[in-house]
């Protein structure tokens, strides 16, 4: 696999001591989604985790991990994180408030603290994989070190039967 490059997802859980294992993967056919990622690094998808931002009303941010293969129910989001009302932070502004990008987007490490709320899919896995924090490393950790690292709820987040 090489040497590869320390990200400040894989730097804070080496400072934390958390037990993980890096994975990379060819992103330059463009297909970084996490299906697709999932596929390449030979993985069962509900066991692959995305990281979406969300805003509310008043500009607050919140973290949603859920499986790749699910979508984000934003009633839900909305509710577990107290707010009447969340919509999807716009790509173009993900950089600026997370210090990552889209595909390589982890809620390890972000440049703030943010709530975080894992879907409680995660639990069903012994193992879980979220982004490392640059398109083309993931990272897998049990879902209770990725709980404990980001202070998460575990929720119940996604959409029923889409």
């Amino acid at each position: 696999m090489g040497k590869t490059k320390k990200t400040n997802a894989i730097r804070m859980l080496d400072t934390k001591k958390i037990s993980y294992k890096v994975y990379t993967y060819e992103q330059r056919d463009g297909k970084i989604d996490g299906v697709s990622v999932a596929k390449k690094l030979g993985k069962d998808p509900r066991c692959v985790f995305k990281t979406l931002v969300v805003q509310s009303g008043t500009n607050q941010l919140y973290v949603f991990v859920i499986p790749v293969t699910e979508e984000l129910d934003l009633k839900k989001a909305a509710k577990v994180a107290g707010e009447k009302k969340v919509e999807m932070l716009p790509v173009k502004e993900l950089q600026k408030w997370t210090g990552y990008v889209r595909g390589g987007c982890s809620p390890i490490a972000m440049k703030k603290t943010y709530p975080v709320f894992i879907d409680k899919q995660a639990f069903n896995c012994q193992k879980i994989i979220v982004s490392g924090g640059k398109i083309g490393i993931q990272i897998e950790l049990s879902p209770t070190d990725l709980q404990k690292v980001v202070n998460a709820k575990i929720e119940d987040l996604v959409k029923e039967g889409a």
